[in-house]
C-alpha cells in the first residue's frame, strides 16, 4: 500500500506544481480576471476536481503563487549571494542584475496583477499584504547583503532601497513595451553611482 501511495503523491505534487506555474503564466499574460481556478486547471491539463482538491478557491491559489514566489526568489537570491564576487565593480553589477530581474521577470508580471485586484479588494489585501512584505523584506536584505557583505557602510541599507526602487520601476516600465535598451543604459548609470558611493 505504501508503494501504491508513493506514487499517487508524486503525481499530486506535479499536478500542484503545475496549477501553480500555469497560475503564474497565465496572470503574467492574460491577467486577474482570466485567472481561475477553472481556467489554471485547464491549462495545466487537470481535471476542476482535482485542482480544487488542491486549492478550493481562488484566493487559495493565489496565496500559495505568492508563497512559491517568495521561496523561488529566496533559493535565487541565495545562489547569486553565494557567487557574488569580491570585486566591488563586479559584485555592484551582479547584485542590481539580480535586482533588476525580480522585478522584469514573469513572477513580477503576475504578482503586479495579484497586487492591482488587492488594491480594490479589502478581503483578498488582508491576505496578500503580509506576503507582499515578506517579499520584499527578503529583496532588500539580498540587495545590502549583496552590496555591503561586511555590513560596514553606513549608506548600504538606503542605496539598498533605492536599487529595488529603480528595479521596481523599471520593472513597470517592461510590463507594456520590451524596454530592455533604455533599462540598460539606466542599470550601467546606476551601478557607476553605487561604485561610488559605497567607495567612500
Amino acid at each position: 500500500m505504501t508503494a501504491a501511495r508513493q506514487p499517487q503523491q508524486e503525481r499530486s505534487r506535479a499536478t500542484r506544481e503545475r496549477l501553480l506555474d500555469e497560475c503564474i503564466d497565465m496572470l503574467a499574460t492574460q491577467g486577474w480576471s482570466a485567472t481561475t481556478v477553472a481556467a489554471v486547471a485547464e491549462a495545466a491539463g487537470a481535471s476542476r476536481g482535482a485542482a480544487q482538491h488542491h486549492f478550493p478557491t481562488r484566493e487559495s491559489l493565489i496565496t500559495a503563487v505568492m508563497e512559491q514566489m517568495f521561496e523561488t526568489m529566496t533559493a535565487d537570491a541565495s545562489a547569486v549571494l553565494a557567487d557574488v564576487p569580491d570585486d566591488l565593480d563586479a559584485r555592484v553589477a551582479a547584485v542590481v542584475a539580480k535586482a533588476v530581474a525580480i522585478y522584469t521577470g514573469t513572477q513580477f508580471k503576475a504578482a503586479l496583477q495579484v497586487w492591482a485586484a488587492a488594491a480594490s479588494d479589502p478581503a483578498l489585501r488582508e491576505v496578500i499584504l503580509p506576503l507582499e512584505a515578506k517579499l520584499a523584506r527578503a529583496a532588500h536584505r539580498f540587495t545590502v547583503t549583496g552590496l555591503d557583505p561586511t555590513g560596514g557602510h553606513p549608506d548600504a541599507h538606503r542605496l539598498a532601497q533605492v536599487t529595488l526602487d529603480l528595479a521596481r520601476g523599471l520593472g513597470l516600465a517592461d510590463t507594456l513595451s520590451d524596454d530592455s535598451r533604455r533599462r540598460k543604459q539606466v542599470v550601467a548609470t546606476w551601478c557607476g553611482q553605487l561604485v561610488d558611493a559605497l567607495s567612500r
